[in-house]
């Protein structure tokens, strides 16, 4: 049996992975803003713990996390899953909407991260599953910044694999393609307040296929949730783990092209060197 912690648990993949970890006999500490919607889809559960968390309060993710280990003993996996997308332009972007956008899904990863981390290394065991996106590792027009969030999240996570593997914890950043959840709804993908029309047709026609597409991706949620199961179960778990077809489709496409550019580019790349 283990403990799972997981933010953004209300609905989505969060609510998925709760579902699915009861179900197979864990434990869920499950968070989000507003605990109510956990219990009113979960109702009361003895393995269940539905708690109130604001990932950019660390003081509140601290509270969190002391009530996880005090009602299940330790943290096995933590499920850092809350987040939200902004679709624009890079140049549309206003100061504030990236500063909001970085506090939540990165610098608020990072708390809840620092939060549960002295448990698991106190264990020395423990799975950091960190959710990133295919724009985390290649980057398209009208997600450059909430790309940028994600591949903020793919470092950290490559630099926290290789300071936690001697101590016994495991971290691994999935990178889901477009899945059939509420994520291109309004409550969850905003959209710049300015629009430049010489961005019309890229970033526009961008704007035009996320409302084609809401609710007719091609991954399907449920399957997801079910391969977070096979991943915490695993021995030996991967760094990357994408998932979705288109979302291996265009890793292999980039890392084509990352190894064609440097091919051509080899000269003068080694030519800097004393």
């Amino acid at each position: 049996m283990r403990t799972w912690f997981i933010t953004g648990a209300g609905r989505g993949f969060g609510a998925l992975t709760v579902a699915e970890a009861l179900a197979q006999g864990d434990n869920v500490v499950a968070t989000t803003r507003d605990p109510s919607a956990i219990t009113a889809r979960f109702g009361e559960h003895p393995r269940l713990l539905a708690l109130a968390l604001d990932v950019n309060d660390e003081a509140q993710a601290h509270a969190a996390a002391e009530q996880a280990i005090s009602s299940f003993g330790r943290i096995d996996v933590l499920l850092n899953n809350a987040g939200y997308g902004l679709l624009g332009a890079v140049e549309e972007s206003s100061a504030d909407e990236v500063q909001r956008l970085f506090q939540t899904n990165v610098f608020g990863l990072l708390a809840v991260s620092r939060t549960v981390l002295p448990h698991m290394r106190r264990q020395r065991a423990g799975h950091v599953i960190n959710i990133s996106s295919i724009g985390g590792y290649s980057a398209v027009p009208g997600w450059g910044v909430y790309g940028a969030t994600k591949f903020a999240v793919e470092g950290i996570s490559e630099a926290m694999a290789t300071e936690l593997k001697p101590l016994g914890i495991h971290v691994t950043v999935v990178e889901p393609g477009f899945f059939r959840t509420d994520f291109l709804d309004e409550r969850s993908l905003h959209r710049t307040a300015h629009a430049i029309e010489d961005y019309a047709d890229t970033v526009g026609a961008m704007r035009h296929r996320a409302t084609d597409l809401n609710h007719a991706q091609p991954g399907d949620p449920a399957k997801l949730a079910k391969a977070l199961m096979q991943l915490a179960a695993a021995a030996n778990p991967p760094l990357r783990l994408p998932l979705g077809s288109d979302t291996v489709q265009r890793i292999e496409a980039k890392n084509r092209h990352v190894a064609a550019e440097l091919a051509s580019w080899r000269e003068l790349a080694l030519s800097t060197d004393f």
